[in-house]
């Protein structure tokens, strides 16, 4: 989890937006109980990359019409957002968003089998990150297409494997 001895100064992912809140605003976030940001390091504490992780809701017209049948008939379900999700432009293409996503993945399916959460969400940035995501069996909401979704019983397969 970020803290302060984390070096975000020089973080740089090519998306201002995405860079600003790394520097400027996550650590207020995370005191305030708003997103849980967790960072990436190696040998130095320096941010190599980042996601936050907060709950939300979906509605249930906004999922698939198909996946949307299958469920109960709750006009919401809660989920686990991954709100922003950012991999230094100078590591990107080294495999580190998959490890990201992989840890973002876990710490959110653990934390379903205490606080229920029907799917694992994220908003990409732009279509690169929508393709990013897409190739890790994510799933596009109805009507928009930048916000995708995977439900916590596919995560349920990967993870359960070994219990």
């Amino acid at each position: 989890m970020l803290s302060g001895e984390h070096d975000r100064s020089s973080f740089s992912c090519g998306v201002p937006d995405l860079d600003v809140y790394i520097r400027e605003h996550a650590g207020q976030d995370a005191k305030r109980h708003m997103a849980a940001v967790f960072v990436l390091l190696e040998d130095r504490p320096i941010v190599l990359g980042y996601y936050t992780l907060s709950q939300q809701v979906i509605s249930v017209e906004d999922l698939p019409t198909d996946t949307g049948k299958r469920l109960p008939r709750y006009p919401l379900l809660t989920a686990t957002l991954i709100g922003r999700f950012a991999i230094d432009a100078a590591r990107q293409g080294d495999g580190l968003g998959t490890l990201l996503l992989m840890d973002a993945f876990h710490r959110s399916w653990r934390a379903a089998q205490t606080v229920a959460s029907y799917a694992v969400m994220v908003d990409a940035t732009d279509e690169r990150a929508r393709d990013f995501y897409l190739r890790r069996d994510f799933l596009a909401f109805r009507d928009e297409r930048l916000k995708l979704f995977m439900p916590i019983a596919t995560l349920d397969l990967l993870f359960s494997e070994g219990r």
